[in-house]
């Protein structure tokens, strides 16, 4: 199906599923259950069911290093030469702004071609076991999309709550003739939070997945009606498949608004398919507790965890152990610089929090201790006024930018492994015990030349110590 492209929108925050999700490393980033991420799932199911070189990532800059590296891994798994495209945004404008950037690059891309291309949309951090069931899904979506439609798949329930998007359908004639399953949308409301719009939802309702499946030409016109400004302010012209896909001073000006309020909403074009096959948005605790294999007393424990007199409660581990006695319902999250309890059955609570999450406390919102890069990753060990201390662990055979800091010196030990550091126009080789300082604008880059890991201690000091501190002047994962 080579007019066929899948949009895969990797780019939240993960609020819900905070202290585990981060602004900078957020939920579709992590391996849950087993080697492939949340994100890399998501790709190998579009993968199934169109040509993986027609799979387009839409993420931000913060997210930019990390999905470039979970992206080379599948393109080692396909064997193939040519790197996936990845669009990135300068700064986070929800999904309406990131999926017209895509459409609109993937217009620039197929302006020769005959046919319209049918775009697919899958969020980035879903859960689909089936994935034969899914294909049937996509296809007939694909059919009623060649016919003008927007489709999207509903799971139905009786209940709602504000985060997710909520449908009530029927039967129509005209839509039933080109898939027999398929119906007309007759209300569509994004997150009710309202009385007024939790009134209008009582009876038989599906929950929006997510899932999309449009024309390009049909999306561009109900875009026409509904964002013009934004359609106006993005010119498929300025799109590149750089860091950033487009300049800053023009995405800034476009609206924070999802597609789902900017068009789904208000659009006459829309139709949903029952989506009864299972399906999970990891987007929430409880989501993660209701896949999960529990223990007789219906305990989710994970990494180091003990439960006493606990019955239906997860309790999730990354560096400590973690002791529970006496609790029922309750969501205990435990991470480097934070640790989570929340009542199960009041997990919208926890979005409040990450708001909260600012002035002091504002790196737990951003950041890991553990931040992970293309060449390896970092621990933050120990921050005060004016200093900062971190392990850094740089893989086999890997190097971080040719850089400098304007505000900030450094200075490295080693503590395992061989470094190799260039340090303006010097080369030096560095063993364990061994020593450098990094002085304020000096040019310098950090290399293991060798099969072993690599470890160094970092001590900054200076006025600025954050990740914006970084000139980079030349790297091999192409974020200069």
């Amino acid at each position: 199906m080579a007019s066929v492209y899948t949009v895969i929108l990797a780019g939240g925050a993960g609020s819900r599923l905070w202290p585990l999700s981060r602004e900078t490393y957020p939920k579709q980033m992590f391996k849950l259950d087993d080697n492939y991420t949340l994100f890399q799932k998501t790709f190998l199911r579009a993968a199934s069911v169109i040509d993986d070189k027609n799979i387009i990532t839409a993420t931000n800059v913060k997210h930019a290093s990390s999905i470039k590296q979970q992206l080379k891994e599948l393109q080692d798994k396909f064997c193939r030469k040519k790197p996936y495209t990845m669009l990135t945004e300068p700064i986070f404008r929800n999904t309406a702004p990131a999926l017209t950037l895509a459409v609109k690059y993937i217009r620039k891309k197929t302006r020769e071609f005959v046919s319209i291309p049918i775009i697919i949309v899958l969020p980035s951090d879903h859960v689909i076991t089936d994935r034969i069931a899914f294909a049937e899904f996509i296809e007939k979506g694909i059919n009623l999309a060649k016919n003008g439609y927007i489709v999207t798949y509903g799971q139905e329930t009786n209940t709602s709550d504000e985060n997710f998007g909520y449908i009530k359908a029927r039967k129509n004639k005209v839509i039933s003739e080109i898939e027999p399953d398929a119906l007309k949308v007759s209300q569509f409301i994004e997150k009710p939070k309202t009385k007024d719009e939790k009134e209008k939802l009582k009876g038989k309702l599906y929950v929006n997945t997510g899932i999309y499946i449009f024309n390009l030409s049909t999306y561009l016109e109900e875009a026409e009606k509904y964002g013009k400004e934004l359609l106006n302010i993005i010119n498929e012209d300025d799109i590149i498949e750089g860091q950033p896909s487009i300049p800053l001073k023009i995405y800034e000006k476009l609206p924070d608004i999802s597609v789902d309020y900017l068009i789904m909403e208000k659009t006459k074009k829309l139709v949903t398919i029952p989506f009864n096959t299972a399906w999970k948005d990891m987007g929430s605790w409880d989501a993660i507790y209701d896949i999960s294999e529990k223990d007789r007393n219906g305990n989710y424990k994970y990494g180091k965890a003990v439960g006493i007199d606990t019955k239906d409660t997860l309790i999730y581990s990354t560096s400590k152990l973690v002791g529970a006695v006496g609790l029922k319902n309750k969501i205990i999250a435990e991470t480097e610089d934070a640790i989570l309890i929340a009542d199960m059955k009041k997990p919208n609570g926890i979005k409040k929090i990450y708001k909260k999450l600012n002035g002091k406390n504002a790196t737990a919102k951003e950041i890991h201790k553990t931040v992970y890069r293309p060449w390896g990753y970092y621990e933050v060990l120990e921050e005060g006024e004016g200093f900062l201390s971190k392990c850094i662990t740089v893989n086999p055979k890997s190097k971080l930018s040719l850089q400098r800091h304007q505000h900030r010196s450094e200075h490295w030990v080693i503590v395992e492994g061989t470094a190799t550091v260039v340090k303006d126009d010097k080369i030096y080789t560095l063993t364990p015990g061994k020593s450098i300082d990094i002085a304020q604008k000096e040019v310098h880059s950090l290399q293991n030349m060798q099969e072993d890991e690599l470890k160094v201690i970092e001590i900054q000091q200076g006025e600025i110590l954050d990740e914006n501190d970084i000139e980079r002047l030349e790297d091999i994962y192409g974020r200069v």
